[in-house]
């Protein structure tokens, strides 16, 4: 399989391994970048963009990574944050006064406000229909006391943050995304694509028997929470030019793992937001049940925390994260939906180079 980009020399292995990766990916292509020490160390993209291998995967090929965007929408709300135009601990009502849960701002952004599901049978269309899809969620009922757990908010956790930009700023949040974040800092990331940008889109593969068992043995509440409205699984659905142009801000994110790992690497180093707010979003509440993902976790305000760093996966096996035990910032995006191992072991590769334990 040959393999696109450049690594620093002391990172000629990382090569390999992703030549290996990209080789047992029967369907579409991935990238994969790390930033060390001030510099691009690792720089890679191979594979091809199609199912029908007819179109090489390029340096500027966007690809969705699912719940890798969820930082990218909590980033919206935390710019408001720092600006002082939002309230962490406001009620969600201040600036959504139809929405019935009592939750505040920090509570969405941490995954502990209970709105995981629509208990309303709502059709695909209300991914295409922003005012439809917020009508239900202010009317939802959450799934525990806000704040009393935590649970992922798998599809609707950029409509509650979204909202929360429109009312504020006016903007859709892919624009905000777009014109306040990205777009300042060359990050080749974007929710809801315009017409340009199509055509720079890989295809979702790998929607297998596998990885539906996989999605079978997993708690009853994600199952819930993924299926309603339909389509979020679909690869009917996920390569329509419908769904990459629509604003679902919680999966449906579009870019490369170079504008994924920047986006890390700038946060970290107070580009994106202040220190204060990079130190709110890096506080967790603890280790503790996850409700809808099953297993434990620790949420920040839109990240994982974990004692080496912060960052998010997505499923199908894409992620992005922020190593603060080893100073680097590293993403993976594949267009070939399976497992994590693939971007562990190109991650484990890199931690050996720098000399840092396993994961």
């Amino acid at each position: 399989m040959v393999v696109h980009g450049a690594v620093a020399r002391p990172f000629s292995r990382v090569r390999e391994v992703f030549a290996d990766v990209l080789a047992g990916q029967p369907g579409t292509g991935a990238s994969f970048a790390v930033w060390h020490d001030g510099a691009w160390v690792v720089d890679l993209w191979g594979g091809y963009a199609d199912a029908g291998h007819t179109r090489p995967w390029e340096q500027d090929t966007l690809v969705m990574p699912y719940s890798v965007t969820k930082p990218f929408a909590a980033l919206c709300v935390l710019t408001l944050v720092d600006r002082g135009l939002v309230d962490l601990d406001a009620p969600m009502r201040r600036y959504w006064p139809e929405l019935r849960a009592e939750a505040s701002v920090r509570d969405v952004l941490s995954h502990r406000a209970g709105l995981v599901v629509l208990d309303e049978p709502a059709p695909e269309a209300a991914f295409y229909d922003w005012e439809l899809m917020c009508s239900l969620l202010a009317r939802q009922e959450p799934a525990w006391s806000p704040g009393a757990a935590q649970g992922e908010s798998a599809l609707f956790y950029g409509h509650l943050l979204g909202q929360v930009v429109r009312r504020v700023d006016g903007r859709p949040v892919g624009r905000f995304l777009r014109e306040e974040v990205c777009g300042p800092h060359d990050l080749d990331f974007h929710i809801g694509l315009e017409d340009a940008e199509l055509a720079r889109v890989a295809d979702l593969t790998g929607f297998d028997a596998a990885f539906r068992a996989s999605q079978e043995a997993t708690p009853e509440l994600y199952r819930r929470a993924i299926a309603n409205p339909p389509g979020a699984r679909d690869p009917r659905v996920l390569n329509g030019p419908r769904w990459r142009q629509a604003e679902v801000p919680a999966v449906n994110g579009h870019g490369t793992a170079r504008a994924v790992a920047g986006f890390y690497e700038a946060l970290a180093h107070g580009r994106l937001v202040g220190a204060a707010v990079v130190e709110e979003l890096t506080r967790g509440c603890g280790v503790g049940p996850e409700l809808v993902i099953g297993g434990e976790r620790e949420w920040g305000l839109g990240v994982v925390l974990d004692p080496d760093g912060y960052g998010m996966g997505g499923v199908g096996g894409s992620f992005g994260w922020w190593s603060e035990v080893g100073q680097y910032a590293v993403a993976f995006l594949t267009g070939h939906i399976g497992d994590h191992d693939r971007g562990e072991r190109l991650e484990a590769e890199v931690r050996e180079v720098l000399g840092l334990p396993p994961l």
